[in-house]
């Protein structure tokens, strides 16, 4: 038939439109089908929409010899069933801190970020895959990411478990970690996010090498700092200013930073360091009447456990805590959720009376004590000795909800639009609304698909602020005012 109808003029033309419209549906079938097991599991999501790729590429192979207009109308088919939000969708605001839901998107790029995270991540997943494997699977996904509309959720998600592997030295392999960064840069990721990702990993690098002359002059100075590891980070890489929060240290933590800032401005005259306390992290020694065990700690949960350094019977009120370690509310409510109702843990690290079940109850005369019955359990028996790790998901920003969340990336959606509007009217001087809408389109296309009312209200806030304005004659023509 296609053999036959390919020798009319525009024959194959509804054959294209019978093609894209039945592997939209047969995908989006499928998907639904098992929508139940796919909206939760990331590695599910990603092989199922490889497996349909595959599927229909064989279709084309087979019934169309790979013809080129075949392959436009799967390509153009499979980018709508990736972006499709029946599914499961996220829900932006149509503008930061508006109560009006705008236009629903897809999960997709979450879940692929996710699913990168577990192949890059120590994990169960990566522990049982080779390295050529894992490339193998990442080249996969990359594969998939090419038909997403909106990357800049992708680059959000996969920037912050990145931070995460890269904070905690949780990557399954390094070469691989780097060589990902090259692959983004490959598949048109822009270059501004790709080049934060190449920082992040040269400031570890020299992190490392810094740590190495910072313990050489400490053990010439006969100071003890093995159990130190200072990571120096370029703050437009890593996080912004706001995240930073206040946290008085333990003693042996605050005797270490003038010595390590006198180190560093010997080294670079002139640069300020500021200190990073919701990422940073360490090990301490707990010990009860069961036993002596390590704990990986955040430093929220380690200014907490020390409150109790002195006095390790008493019990201690939370806003006696609250003063101790001069933790923000919020923050002294998770972290201290965290110690008492971790759970992986069948026996937690404190006590506290009286019962509640969110940490939003916890009253200022809520009482908190060390449990002496602490210990893990294996195999239903009570462990003396242990390593146990209570950071789990590194927390890299303050508390949030999915609205703030969303709201940031809206916001910095805007930024982008404002300045690809000036950027494309500087260089026109003069320009068609249809023709800009297209330059911008085609400009933004590798970070986000800008919605057709993002851009009339982007356009409108340029020309109250004289970046730009219409034409006398033809109110659809702008022209830029420099």
């Amino acid at each position: 038939m296609f053999k036959l109808l390919d020798r009319v003029q525009d024959g194959v033309v509804p054959m294209l439109h019978h093609l894209q419209h039945f592997i939209k549906e047969a995908g989006l079938s499928d998907m639904h089908a098992c929508a139940s097991t796919i909206t939760v599991d990331s590695e599910q999501y990603v092989e199922k929409l490889l497996e349909l790729f595959r599927r229909f590429t064989e279709l084309v192979s087979k019934a169309f010899n790979m013809d080129a207009r075949f392959l436009t109308a799967r390509d153009m088919a499979y980018k709508s069933l990736v972006n499709d939000t029946s599914v499961f969708k996220l829900q932006f605001a149509s503008k930061p801190k508006s109560a009006a839901k705008g236009q629903p998107e897809s999960k997709c790029p979450e879940l692929l970020a996710n699913y990168c995270d577990m192949l890059l991540r120590k994990t169960p997943l990566s522990k049982k895959l080779t390295s050529v494997e894992i490339e193998k699977r990442l080249k996969d996904l990359l594969l998939i990411l090419k038909y997403v509309q909106n990357k800049d959720v992708f680059m959000r998600f996969h920037k912050a478990h990145l931070t995460r592997r890269l904070i905690l030295e949780t990557s399954a392999d390094n070469e691989i970690e780097e060589n990902m960064v090259d692959w983004l840069r490959e598949i048109g990721m822009p270059a501004e996010y790709v080049n934060k990702l190449a920082r992040m990993f040269q400031d570890i690098q020299l992190s490392a090498d810094l740590n190495s002359e910072f313990k050489e002059l400490a053990k010439n100075n006969r100071e003890n700092s093995a159990d130190v590891n200072i990571k120096i980070l370029n703050g437009g890489a890593w996080t912004r200013a706001s995240e930073r929060i206040s946290v008085s240290l333990p003693a042996q933590l605050e005797d270490f930073i003038p010595t390590i800032e006198d180190f560093y401005k010997r080294k670079h005259n002139g640069r300020k360091l500021h200190w990073n306390n919701l990422m940073s992290n360490g090990m301490i020694t707990f010990s009860n009447e069961c036993g002596k065990f390590d704990l990986e700690v955040t430093t929220f949960q380690m200014s907490i456990l020390f409150v109790w350094n002195s006095r390790p019977k008493e019990e201690i009120s939370l806003e006696s805590i609250r003063v101790a370690t001069q933790l923000p509310d919020a923050e002294l409510r998770r972290t201290l959720w965290s110690l008492v109702a971790l759970p992986k843990l069948k026996r937690q690290i404190l006590n506290f009376h009286p019962e509640v079940t969110t940490p939003k109850d916890f009253l200022d005369t809520t009482m908190f004590s060390i449990n002496e019955q602490f210990a893990p359990l294996k195999n239903g028996k009570i462990q003396k000795r242990g390593k146990i790790n209570l950071i789990g998901r590194l927390q890299l920003s303050t508390e949030k909800s999915s609205e703030e969340d969303s709201d940031a990336i809206i916001q910095l959606r805007i930024l982008r639009v404002q300045e690809a509007i000036v950027a494309i009217m500087k260089m026109r001087k003069r320009l068609a609304n249809a023709a800009l809408q297209t330059e911008l389109v085609e400009m933004l296309k590798n970070m986000f698909l800008p919605s057709k009312k993002l851009i009339k209200e982007q356009i409108e806030w340029l020309i109250e602020n004289r970046y730009m304005q219409r034409d006398q004659a033809d109110i659809n023509t702008f022209i830029y005012m420099a």
